[in-house]
């Protein structure tokens, strides 16, 4: 397990926690696969029946760690535990809820496409700035996002790369409830619990009839990870890294 992922259950929902506020969550390697780990976890313990996952004050997650970006240019390694994440998230087979304070960036903001109810705090901000960096959008984004949200604000978040505050994210379809700070995690909690409280089987067969098959989403992933790859590599890509790390 990443040192920077948390999990601990209580009332049936596991609780996956990114932890590193000195970063503002930003994702390496390590702490996607302690999460897809928890991922499968859950699907695999009965007595489990929900998972949350959240992050620290002021901080969901400031999306995936540059210096990984710039390792894979430079290296071209597979990034094999994004996948393993991005792939976890689409499978799950258990309900998700995420709580939000703060920065939700880059995939900090497209995980929450796959979570089944999201509670924000009013200061949270939405971006995905992928074509600022030469990439294009991933977690099967390209394909949720319309279909939540409708074209033209699929559009402004990921291709424009707007910033949507939380009542935005919440007109977009991507928060289902935007409470204050200090409750938002007791509420996303409540949620989960309730969740995992009703019947099983029940719950499990109407969740897939109200997500719809997998597939597609799975395939999606697929073509936008080689995309992806590529881009990493690109020289827009490249200009964008150096740009960025001179402005840090």
């Amino acid at each position: 397990m990443s040192e920077f992922i948390s999990t601990s259950v209580a009332d049936g929902v596991l609780t996956v926690r990114m932890n590193r506020p000195d970063k503002k969550n930003a994702i390496d390697r390590p702490m996607y696969r302690s999460m897809a780990d928890a991922l499968h976890r859950a699907d695999a313990d009965e007595t489990i029946g929900a998972t949350l996952i959240a992050g620290v004050s002021g901080a969901f997650s400031a999306g995936n760690d540059i210096r990984d970006f710039i390792a894979f240019a430079l290296g071209g390694e597979r990034t094999g535990e994004v996948e393993a994440f991005l792939k976890a998230l689409a499978g799950s087979r258990k309900p998700l809820v995420a709580a939000v304070d703060g920065l939700a960036i880059g995939i900090g903001t497209t995980m929450l496409m796959h979570c089944d109810l999201v509670f924000a705090a009013p200061g949270s901000t939405f971006r995905t700035p992928f074509l600022d960096l030469g990439l294009v959008p991933e977690a099967g984004s390209s394909l949720i996002a319309p279909k939540l949200m409708g074209h033209q604000r699929a559009f402004a978040l990921l291709a424009m790369g707007a910033t949507f505050d939380a009542e935005e994210a919440k007109a977009a379809n991507l928060v289902y409830r935007v409470v204050r700070s200090e409750e938002v995690e007791t509420m996303a909690m409540d949620a989960a619990i309730a969740l995992a409280a009703k019947p099983r089987q029940a719950l499990a067969i109407g969740r897939e009839l109200i997500r719809g098959p997998r597939e597609a989403l799975i395939e999606r992933i697929d073509v936008e990870l080689k995309h992806f790859e590529e881009r990493l590599q690109s020289k827009e890509a490249r200009v964008a890294f150096e740009a960025f790390m001179t402005k840090r």
